[in-house]
């Protein structure tokens, strides 16, 4: 089994890098392969609704969202994590959440997503909130803890320091690894739920 994870920070070596290692030391005790991609610093541009990735099946702007797509499907989980900029998450994060959703069409039912938000003080609960919509929309079921997601620490390295929300990060590793593999089995016995063919109405016909 597989998990992503996506630090949405421009600092790779941050808090958020912080709370991510945390749990990826669970998720390898535990037996699942990671992957950590540093994605806060790149050059993400937000979606020009263009559609080709209708015909497509892939975004039309080439770049790490596009790399991202196949390890996203191969993934059993993903964990996206991000500091808290105004009481939401890294822009250049969301940009690249937002384009990697829309374009790819694999099926991402039953993939468990997570979120982590990292702040100074305050935003987390907003942060956190605004990513988990990403998997709710798409089938994921989401991983939960001890408390809600979330590492506190200003200067980088800090969120060492912040007991608690290592230790909420070491339990949501272990809450996504269960479901995780229950998932697996229960696919096994009796396969993922029917699908009914979508119905797509707007308010103004």
């Amino acid at each position: 089994m597989k998990v992503l994870l996506l630090n949405g920070s421009p600092k790779a070596n941050g808090n958020t890098a912080v709370a991510l290692r945390e749990m990826e030391k669970i998720f390898l005790a535990e037996g699942i392969d990671t992957e950590i991609v540093h994605v806060g610093n790149k050059d993400i541009r937000g979606c020009v609704a263009c559609v080709s990735c209708y015909q497509t099946g892939k975004c039309s702007i080439n770049d790490i969202v596009n790399e991202l797509a196949p390890k996203l499907e191969e993934a059993d989980g993903l964990v996206v994590g991000s500091p808290v900029y105004y009481a939401s998450a890294n822009a250049t994060l969301v940009a690249l959440l937002q384009r990697l959703f829309y374009s790819t069409h694999f099926d991402k039912t039953m993939k468990v997503g997570a979120s982590v938000a990292v702040a100074r003080r305050g935003g987390c609960s907003s942060t956190f909130d605004e990513l988990n919509k990403f998997f709710t929309i798409s089938g994921m079921p989401v991983a939960s803890s001890q408390y809600w997601n979330s590492v506190h620490g200003a200067a980088p390295g800090q969120a060492n320091e912040d007991a608690e929300g290592l230790q909420t990060m070491r339990t949501l590793a272990r809450n996504m690894t269960f479901l995780m593999k229950s998932i697996a089995l229960g696919k096994e016995q009796f396969g993922l739920p029917e699908k009914e063919r979508k119905q797509a109405t707007n308010f103004i016909r």
